[in-house]
């Protein structure tokens, strides 16, 4: 019989897939690192292509999983070394008035 702490994380599991390879996420997916009352550190990794989404927390007291098949969405490609180059000329080059681009959300 399955705790309801892994029943939660395997609900998890089968509403994620790995956002390179599209293959679903299992129980080997999962390393859990640290556990405490209600609240799980774990790291994820597919089993599948070895990619690494690093370490997050799951609040297991107020997770309400709705069991039903994940729809797979395509999204923009993976950040590649080129983006990055491009990400840091463009900060290098702001003038010390840069946070005036930013959005007003004082409202």
């Amino acid at each position: 019989m399955k705790s309801r702490e892994n029943q939660k994380i395997n609900d998890i599991l089968d509403n994620l897939c790995c956002s390179v390879c599209k293959k679903g996420f299992n129980e080997n997916s999962i390393e859990v690192i640290k556990k405490e009352k209600g609240l799980l550190t774990v790291n994820l990794r597919c089993n599948n292509c070895g990619k690494d989404f690093g370490t997050t927390f799951i609040g297991l007291s107020s997770l309400n999983i709705k069991s039903q098949p994940a729809e797979i969405q395509e999204g923009p490609e993976p950040i590649n070394y080129d983006d990055v180059i491009d990400a840091h000329r463009f900060i290098k080059e702001l003038d010390e008035s840069w946070q005036k681009h930013l959005p007003n959300n004082s409202n």
